[in-house]
């Protein structure tokens, strides 16, 4: 397994920066985000590292050589909006620009694209249905038109009132990715899986890694703690920040020697990437250098370098 990171949570810095920096603190390598240019409204999105728009070979070369010479490969490309929004623009630039990374990853020789499937949550699984199949099949065709995989995190994006109550990302169950396969059976689709959205939802993290293991094709390292306490007070439909907390990896309560013992077992030889959402170490840039260089000494402990 290879140990890196997510690059959003160094919006601050050029592309040479973080791949610098990833070199220093002994990664191995990125997943560089691809969001369009400009402002975004939420948490950790809008971060644009690789601007995929009009990409041309010159600057596919640039980027390699930012990256080879470092000795720092990129895990893959990410973005994640929601392309089954209600709201038809937007959709309808989720999908086109979804497209725009897919190019740049097969331009890039990357073959990785992580995202999500996107929901109406004003709407039941059921119901968002149709319209997934109708979004969703011609993109993994035209992924795999381009010889590139697709990831699909596995968090429910169901944090805050906008998102409520369904959230806006539909694939976050094993029965949602069990009927996704059955009916987009194409290996090109897959999953980029993150433990604690399991563990926030009261699911083993651990079977989907035996149960999905052809299907894990990039996994996310991040940590969370449930207050108890504090659940047994506002239950679980809450909001679910007002019961858990995101933190870095040996900070909450997956355990991550027996993650990595079963995800190795499983054959998963693959990026592990982690992502930092831990409030107590974004207050500046200094702080979070220092969480991903704590969440590397951390997990060294588990993965053995190849």
């Amino acid at each position: 397994m290879q140990l890196g990171f997510v690059s959003a949570i160094l919006p601050d810095l050029s592309l040479e920066e973080v791949v610098a920096f990833a070199r220093a603190s002994d990664y191995e390598c990125v997943e560089l985000m691809c969001w369009p240019t400009g402002k975004a409204e939420r948490r950790y999105a809008g971060v644009t590292h690789v601007d995929v728009t009009g990409l041309n070979k010159r600057e596919c070369e640039a980027i390699l050589e930012v990256t080879a010479g470092a000795g720092v490969a990129i895990s893959g490309l990410g973005y994640y909006p929601n392309p089954l929004t209600p709201d038809s623009g937007e959709a309808r630039a989720s999908i086109q620009h979804i497209k725009k990374v897919i190019r740049a990853a097969s331009k890039l020789e990357i073959g990785l694209v992580n995202s999500f499937v996107g929901r109406d949550w004003t709407r039941s699984v059921e119901a968002n249905w149709p319209r997934f199949l109708k979004v969703w099949r011609p993109l993994v065709e035209f992924a795999e038109d381009q010889g590139v995989r697709i990831a699909i995190e596995n968090c429910p994006m169901a944090f805050s009132a906008d998102e409520w109550p369904g959230g806006k990302n539909l694939a976050s169950t094993p029965a949602i990715w069990r009927r996704m396969f059955e009916e987009i059976p194409n290996p090109n689709f897959g999953l980029n899986y993150d433990p604690s959205h399991m563990i926030w939802q009261h699911m083993d993290e651990i079977r989907p890694l035996r149960d999905f293991a052809g299907r894990i094709f990039h996994v996310h390292a991040k940590d969370v703690r449930l207050d108890r306490e504090h659940l047994d007070q506002v239950g679980i439909m809450a909001h679910p920040l007002e019961f858990h907390t995101p933190k870095l990896p040996g900070m909450g309560d997956v355990n991550w020697g027996h993650f990595f013992s079963v995800l190795g077992d499983s054959g998963y030889h693959g990026p592990v990437c982690v992502e930092v959402e831990d409030r107590a170490f974004e207050g500046d840039l200094a702080a979070r250098k220092a969480s991903l260089r704590q969440s590397a000494t951390y997990l060294r402990q588990f993965l053995v370098r190849e």
